[in-house]
């Protein structure tokens, strides 16, 4: 190669190289002073779409931990009411029991015991209204609502308290009308409600229990379907046994919007539980009307035959002994508003309990959430890091080795500069 003036090829060189040496120099200070790896999309492109995607899932699971968190604490606000509820409950019960000892009570006594009841009902109508989570009701029947327990859209857990239209107050557990002053509904004497009557056996007639539904419920065919079942009250004795007419739960008959329907359902229910408290094999219960339901029983009781009801015995007479006649007579007792409140409250511990029971599943459940939304940040958080971070490491060993050449390269360069003064000698 010839010796120029113009051109000084070995000085480009060397300005080359240290400028790429200057330029890895200045990437790996900003590195370190950064601490990240990427810091522009040019460093890494694709690393950079990754760990942005990693970013958005670790910002949304830090907040569905929060939003989890609020959630217990809901849960929590409203099983601790309802622990207030439930004592609330147990003292309406033990008074109750206490009003249904009419041999040592007075109608004075009986009426201070209903005073504090009335208390205790208006208590359970307060801790009802009044429980609230950031201004939401609680315990009205209206709270279902959802939590965001994820980082994407769609992970949620659903939270129902109580059923629409059914909150946690007196009106919503069923012991609104609890009386322990008061007969019981549908039972004989009662002003305005349905009447019982009651036909004793003879030797020629089956007994039967006639009950006629109060107002404008029915038993079959019109408007109300199971309401006057639910309010059925009293106990029916037959064949030395004892039926509680109160006893049966309703509850798990969904309305089908047909009256007929329900009602015969109902009916379905009543004998079921009849059949089983009294031994018997066929139903008792028979809706002769719509306003009318009526007990009497065919082929029950062991030695007695007859189609369509009971004859007093196999042989057919007519002189039958008083045993037989009691056997087969069904006789109806009223209950007392006192009897009535014990299955009311009854009703209502266990639906206050079931809600107790799931808001605690739901409290557990949100606390293994947690845990797992706290494991995956942690797992997504790393992977992020081997993406994004720099290996301070390595990256000061790189920045040592830049650091060096940048020193060499800037010497060389001012060697190169230097080698064109060897031209003055040929031109002196």
């Amino acid at each position: 190669m010839g010796l120029s003036v113009n051109t000084n090829i070995a000085a480009m060189n060397a300005y080359r190289n240290l400028a790429t040496t200057n330029n890895q120099m200045s990437k790996s200070l900003e590195r370190l002073s950064s601490g990240f790896r990427i810091n522009r999309a040019a460093d890494d492109a694709a690393g950079l779409a990754i760990s942005e995607g990693l970013r958005s899932q670790i910002g949304g699971l830090t907040q569905a931990v929060r939003n989890t968190q609020d959630g217990t604490s809901v849960v929590q606000t409203a099983e601790g009411a309802l622990s207030e509820s439930t004592s609330i409950l147990q003292r309406m019960r033990d008074l109750s029991v206490q009003a249904s000892n009419s041999g040592s009570l007075n109608t004075t006594a009986t009426g201070a015991i209903q005073k504090e009841i009335g208390q205790l009902k208006q208590e359970l109508d307060r801790i009802a209204s009044t429980t609230t989570f950031n201004g939401t009701k609680l315990l009205d029947g209206n709270f279902a609502k959802a939590f965001q327990v994820g980082a994407n859209a769609g992970e949620t857990i659903a939270v129902n308290i109580g059923s629409a239209g059914k909150g946690m107050d007196s009106t919503g557990l069923g012991v609104n009308g609890v009386d322990v002053t008061a007969v019981g509904a549908y039972t004989v004497g009662n002003a305005g409600a349905g009447k019982v009557s009651t036909v004793a056996a003879t030797g020629a007639a089956n007994a039967t229990v006639t009950i006629t539904a109060a107002g404008t419920d029915t038993f079959s065919g019109a408007a109300t379907g199971i309401t006057p079942y639910d309010n059925l009250a009293g106990s029916i004795t037959f064949g030395g046994k004892t039926f509680d007419l109160s006893s049966v739960d309703y509850s798990t008959i969904v309305p089908s919007g047909t009256p007929a329907t329900d009602g015969a359902a109902a009916l379905a229910k009543l004998n079921t539980a009849a059949k089983a408290a009294l031994g018997l094999t066929t139903d008792p219960f028979l809706a002769a009307s719509s306003t009318t339901l009526t007990f009497k029983v065919a082929d029950a009781i062991s030695g007695f035959t007859g189609a369509g009801g009971i004859a007093l015995n196999a042989a057919g007479t007519t002189n039958p002994s008083s045993q037989e006649i009691s056997n087969a007579t069904a006789t109806f007792t009223a209950a007392t508003g006192a009897s009535n409140a014990i299955t009311a409250i009854d009703n209502a511990i266990t639906s206050v309990s079931s809600a107790r029971a799931d808001l605690g599943a739901k409290q557990n459940r949100f606390e293994h959430t947690i845990n797992n939304l706290n494991t995956t940040i942690e797992n997504t958080t790393a992977s992020e890091s081997r993406i994004r971070d720099t290996d301070m490491a390595s990256e000061m060993t790189k920045f040592t080795r830049t650091q060096v050449l940048t020193q060499a390269g800037t010497a060389m360069l001012a060697q190169a500069n230097q080698s064109t003064q060897s031209i003055l000698k040929l031109l002196g």
